[in-house]
């Protein structure tokens, strides 16, 4: 089984003894055993933390997407929990004052590897006003859980910049969260204070399911490890008015739209000739979130070839197949989104203007897709000083 940092820093019985701690956690930062870490850790003989973080969704992922959470008093131990995700776009980021009385903060957070996820953004800035403020950062490392070898997508551009492009990589970054952290580290010019408590037994090559770990859902919709590799392309569609499967069991695996003609979508997806994957013509009604209570035509992804799948791109074909087939159906998202009004949702998830541009111009999206290779290598080679864990030779 994979040693996370968590169960390595559990098994360094004195690590955090005299230390005044605040923790940043969610619900999938459990230790081997499926004990929540800040119950792990007291009971392997740390103090209890000072103070726990709570990232988007809650302490303890209760919240859907873009609902605050508040800052309160957790339920099992009484300690302060200090939201991150509240109802204004400074709530995003730590104030000075959470650190005044701590000499740590400890980072456990489940990435899923995709650029739009808020989990590393949150770690990032929280870490640097810890360290602005004399606080040692430690970060305790998890696997990626869609593999570190693939890279894929652009480079947010800037200009673009939001919860949900914090950071200059492609969409698929191939990074674990401590990774990500060091080389976050190394453009912002932090010269102290960050550690990393690496992995034993993960490799780049690995997918969940070769972790021998239980999967916890980091967030309300990302129930099983299957609608973390779709995630990076089909996330695409919080830029639209079309359902992203929100309010069913599979969100991300089920996209569509009231009216939508899921057969010859599906048609029209499958003869794209996409690698590792295939598109199923179905009907679902979504509980909640768009078309709430409403019969929806579409498709559900089902990933047959995980080492060849290029989810990216499988997001880029789904929206220029909606465009196609189902032009009335398609509109893009105008409401704010993560706080941002002045700037099309697209945009800030597709890091430019340019998918938005190609889509509307009626053009296909192959050539756009191809230029990402260029990037990718860019950002590779920036990566390289940064990686805990080695690439096979060759990759």
């Amino acid at each position: 089984m994979i040693l996370t940092g968590l169960d390595r820093l559990l098994a360094e019985d004195r690590a955090l003894v005299g230390r005044r701690y605040g923790l940043l956690v969610h619900g999938a930062s459990v230790s081997a055993g499926l004990v929540p870490a800040h119950f792990a850790l007291t009971a392997a003989g740390a103090e209890s933390p000072a103070l726990l973080f709570g990232p988007e969704h809650g302490l303890y992922g209760i919240e859907q997407d873009m609902v605050p959470s508040a800052d309160q008093l957790d339920p099992w131990t009484g300690v302060r929990v200090a939201s991150l995700y509240g109802d204004t776009e400074s709530s995003l980021r730590a104030d000075s004052s959470h650190f005044r009385d701590l000499d740590l903060l400890v980072i456990d957070l489940q990435d899923v590897g995709a650029r739009y996820y808020t989990y590393a953004a949150t770690a990032v800035w929280a870490a640097e006003v810890a360290l602005l403020e004399g606080c040692e950062v430690w970060v305790l490392d998890r696997p990626n859980p869609i593999g570190g070898l693939a890279v894929e997508g652009n480079l947010r551009q800037e200009g673009f910049e939001s919860f949900v492009g914090a950071f200059e990589t492609p969409v698929r970054h191939g990074l674990t969260l401590g990774e990500l952290m060091r080389l976050e580290g190394a453009r912002r010019n932090w010269s102290d204070g960050l550690r990393v408590w690496t992995m034993h037994g993960w490799h780049r090559s690995m997918l969940w399911d070769e972790t021998d770990r239980q999967w916890m859902p980091p967030s309300p919709n990302i129930p099983t490890p299957q609608t973390a590799l779709v995630y990076p392309g089909l996330c695409l569609l919080e830029g639209t008015e079309l359902s992203e499967g929100r309010g069913t069991t599979r969100p991300f695996e089920l996209v569509g739209a009231p009216g939508v003609d899921g057969m010859r979508l599906a048609n029209e997806l499958n003869n794209r000739g996409l690698s590792g994957v295939r598109f199923v013509p179905t009907f679902f009604r979504p509980v909640f979130h768009k078309h709430e209570g409403e019969v929806c035509g579409g498709v559900e992804i089902k990933v047959t070839d995980p080492g060849s799948f290029e989810p990216c791109r499988c997001g880029v074909e789904v929206l220029f197949g909606f465009r196609r087939v189902a032009p009335a159906a398609f509109a893009w998202r105008e409401r704010a989104y993560e706080f941002v009004s002045d700037r099309p949702a697209i945009d800030l998830l597709a890091g430019s203007s340019e998918l938005r541009e190609i889509l509307e111009s009626g053009e296909d999206p192959t050539a756009w897709c191809d230029s990402w290779a260029s990037q990718e290598d860019r950002f590779r080679r920036e990566c390289e000083p940064w990686l805990l864990y080695p690439r096979a030779v060759g990759s």
